[in-house]
């Protein structure tokens, strides 16, 4: 499938996109089949340098079927060569990290206190998982002998055991 997407170029903290169209198994910075344009984010929005595209080469590509990624299809609606794409809904994204953090743990601490509030009514079911753990108390005895049962067991492997020796002697007077 092909894609029209950015290719990185630039040196460490300056970096220079390049428009390209290529397939999308590709890696980001390899093989591309064309480029129709630039991108240089450090630029202000104002100046024409910030955003270089071929539009009539865009639109040949897209009526072939490649398709923008999100980021592309931004710069192409700033440029106005396609509509722009609807805002993603992230409303804790001007929210500080710190600050989403406390909030997030505010609602986790008041969802607690509403199962509370539930938990009272049900105090009679706890009750009734109670009965039900005193017959698995009896289970373990059951258990108990069947630890007995398993340490006879080795018992009789012995045996067998002196049997298997015994039987090699009684082959060697055969012989």
């Amino acid at each position: 499938m092909l894609k029209i997407r950015l290719s990185m170029g630039g040196v460490r903290k300056r970096p220079v996109y390049k428009i390209v169209i290529a397939d999308s198994r590709y890696p980001r910075d390899g093989k591309f089949i064309e480029k129709i344009g630039s991108y240089n984010p450090l630029l202000p929005k104002d100046k024409k340098e910030r955003i270089k595209v071929e539009a009539e080469r865009v639109k040949y590509w897209m009526s072939k079927g490649a398709q923008p990624t999100l980021r592309v299809s931004r710069i192409l609606g700033e440029a106005q060569i396609m509509p722009m794409p609807k805002p993603g809904n992230n409303p804790q994204k001007a929210v500080p990290k710190k600050e989403r953090k406390k909030e997030g743990e505010e609602p986790k601490k008041e969802e607690p206190k509403a199962e509370a509030k539930k938990e009272e009514p049900k105090k009679e079911e706890p009750k009734a998982e109670a009965k039900k753990e005193e017959p698995k108390k009896e289970e373990p005895k059951k258990e108990e002998p069947k630890a007995e049962a398993k340490k006879e067991e080795p018992k009789k492997e012995e045996p067998k055991a002196e049997a298997k020796k015994e039987e090699p002697k009684k082959e060697e007077p055969k012989a």
